[in-house]
């Protein structure tokens, strides 16, 4: 079966047809790291995770190329308000957004380019695009002349006009053309910037990307992904940018885009105090939980995040767990799901939420099946959840979290509650369930005993 994707530049689903089977090339946009990230960055990251495991278990090689943007003037705005440099800015907020995607289950990429690990790269793509006519040099800018693509726009279906009114971008007068962007803008002596052909400067936001592409995977690329606040003007531009300095060719084959993240049904911003960081929410719930809820809605579609959502993720994680546990004495099986729903639903332009779906179908068979459960579909639970990155914890470790002395506290008295109940002591046993049900604590009964859960 074939995997199909969603081409943003087809408006189409589409079956993946690699530029070369041998070597799928996938980049996505990394975050701009002036700031701990939020979770609207954290979905394409999870997103293309899946992706990328999904690539990876259909093709031989997969490189994945996710940037970090280390230069920008929200960076260089950080440093100022935090008394600091953009360097140690940049450093500090890189390592916090590694640190946070690490908890989410996500893969590091392939590679990881920064921005200003690549400045010759840069100048050179600049070099050409003014030497083919497709961008020109005005009081110490150097721009990208949009007349000069025959089709600009193509990307994001728009015409010049409708895209210079929808980006609200600076009409300057060493423009030719107000739509015309940015690839090289002066610095002033105390902001960051680098000598160049065209004077102490910095990069346009927009050619970061495309010269890490090129320096990296080559003038074509199988995927591009990133939200879909990028379409444009950031890919449009990047489009441009590449095709022209590489003489018209295709730049991506399969644009990709996932859709917005809404906070309690309003889109998320500062100004309405409903921003919501990573870190923050790690602080309440466990990453597993985190990138469950971010997958509980197709990519493509608006996610509205909020607590009761984190919540019935918990519970379902709960679920999926609680199977793996009850079935932990089935011996192992490997299993091909090549076939099975599942792995189709994510062939299917990543249809996690009919692959969740079928985790919970499967789940579902275990507990019916107690005793007489099939080891296969316990297999197939864990093939499928490692596809999505999800239910790789031992089930104890789960739910009672990494091992501790309190851990063996609530153990003993588990113990002695047993014993209270064997001696037809009830009143100890209901006073030690009454006690660690205050601290949070779930203790379940079974014929093979008790076990126990934080809430």
């Amino acid at each position: 079966m074939s995997l199909f994707i969603y081409n943003t530049a087809t408006r189409s689903k589409q079956a993946f047809e690699p530029i070369d089977a041998s070597c799928i090339k996938m980049y996505v946009c990394g975050p701009t790291v002036y700031n701990l990230v939020h979770i609207g960055n954290a979905r394409p990251a999870v997103v293309f995770d899946v992706l990328f495991r999904v690539l990876k278990r259909l093709y031989p090689k997969v490189i994945y190329a996710r940037n970090i943007t280390d230069i920008d003037d929200k960076i260089m705005r950080a440093a100022k308000e935090e008394g600091s440099t953009i360097d140690a800015i940049a450093k500090k907020y890189a390592q916090a957004y590694a640190s946070d995607m690490a908890e989410l289950n996500i893969l590091r990429p392939t590679i990881e380019p920064y921005a200003t690990e690549h400045l010759p790269a840069m100048q050179k793509m600049i070099t050409t695009l003014i030497n083919r006519g497709h961008a020109y040099v005005e009081q110490g800018h150097v721009l990208f002349d949009v007349k000069s693509m025959e089709d600009y726009g193509k990307l994001s279906n728009r015409s010049l006009e409708d895209m210079l009114e929808g980006a609200r971008v600076e009409v300057a007068p060493y423009k030719k053309y107000g739509g015309d962007f940015v690839l090289w803008k002066p610095s002033t002596d105390e902001e960051p910037g680098w000598e160049s052909p065209w004077g102490w400067g910095r990069p346009g936001w927009h050619l970061e990307c495309s010269a890490m592409i090129a320096e990296h995977l080559g003038p074509s690329i199988d995927i591009h992904g990133g939200g879909r606040d990028l379409i444009f003007p950031h890919h449009e531009n990047e489009r441009a940018q590449s095709q022209c300095a590489h003489g018209g060719g295709e730049f991506v084959k399969y644009w990709m885009h996932n859709g917005y993240i809404n906070i309690d049904g309003e889109k998320m911003s500062k100004s309405l105090g409903n921003f919501r960081t990573v870190r923050a929410l790690l602080e309440k719930y466990p990453g597993e939980v985190i990138r469950f809820a971010l997958l509980s809605a197709h990519y493509r579609s608006e996610l509205d995040f909020s607590f009761d959502l984190l919540d019935q993720s918990k519970a379902s994680l709960d679920t999926l767990y609680g199977a793996l546990r009850q079935s932990a004495n089935l011996v192992g099986s490997d299993i091909d799901i090549t076939g099975e729903p599942g792995y189709r639903a994510l062939l299917d332009d990543l249809n996690t939420v009919l692959a969740i779906s079928e985790l919970h179908r499967l789940a579902k068979e275990l507990n019916r099946a107690g005793e007489q459960a099939d080891p296969a579909d316990r297999a197939k639970l864990l093939s499928l959840g490692a596809l999505m990155g999800l239910l790789q914890q031992d089930p104890e470790t789960w739910f009672k979290g990494a091992g501790s002395e309190e851990d063996a506290e609530i153990d003993a008295l588990v113990v002695e509650r047993t014993q209270a109940k064997l001696a037809k002591d009830y009143a100890r046993a209901d006073a030690i369930r009454k006690e660690l049900t205050a601290r949070g604590i779930v203790l379940e009964d079974s014929k093979d005993g008790t076990s126990w859960r934080r809430a």
